[in-house]
């Protein structure tokens, strides 16, 4: 499927998604830089892609999943629901690898040493990345919408289900600042009895 830059010029949907990628992209690639040259190359490469698997696992919208989601589906038109089961699964395993094998990995970046607290205590902190489940493949559903739609007015998903999306946003907001602060205490070793 060849993709002229009118189709994503005349259609406001496709416009919307194509600059959000490239947002993204530009996010990715800055991080993986800065990272590079903080850590070195390949040290580099593997704190980008286990902080993207954060964001994959751990953030209830499919921002990080996009960045093959988005690619997949123009170039293959394959859904992304379909990618967003293969980002996940690619997010998982690069996550087995680093905490069974490598874990001093997640030493490297705050991010990844919260991202490490999270992982450690599966009750109650993996409700993280059960809310993010939910939310991120509730936002694949708005992402296919966008890319199958013309216009803003005629995502029927999008406005019947943004709410839903608010409302897991929202528990998903609280929970994370929940883990957050204990994640910050326990770092200062103050000790709250409760």
């Amino acid at each position: 499927m060849k993709i002229s830059k009118q189709y994503f010029l005349t259609h406001e949907t496709k416009l919307y998604a194509f600059k959000k990628f490239l947002l993204i992209l530009l996010v990715f690639i800055s991080y993986f830089s800065f990272i590079s040259i903080k850590y070195g190359l390949s040290n580099g490469f593997f704190v980008t892609i286990l902080t993207w698997s954060f964001f994959v696992l751990c953030t209830p919208i499919a921002d990080a999943g996009f960045l093959i989601s988005f690619p997949l589906r123009l170039i293959s038109n394959i859904r992304m629901i379909l990618s967003g089961i293969f980002v996940y699964i690619v997010a998982i395993v690069v996550n087995l690898y680093a905490y069974f094998l490598t874990p001093q990995v997640y030493n490297k970046t705050i991010l990844l040493q919260l991202f490490k607290h999270i992982l450690d205590k599966p009750i109650p902190f993996w409700l993280i990345i059960i809310l993010s489940f939910i939310g991120t493949f509730l936002s694949i559903e708005f992402g296919d919408e966008l890319i199958d739609k013309t216009y803003h007015h005629e995502r029927t998903k999008y406005h019947t289900h943004k709410n839903k999306h608010r409302i897991i946003m929202m528990i998903f907001l609280f929970t994370i600042t929940f883990v957050i602060y204990t994640f910050l205490l326990k770092e200062l070793n103050v000790d709250i009895p409760l």
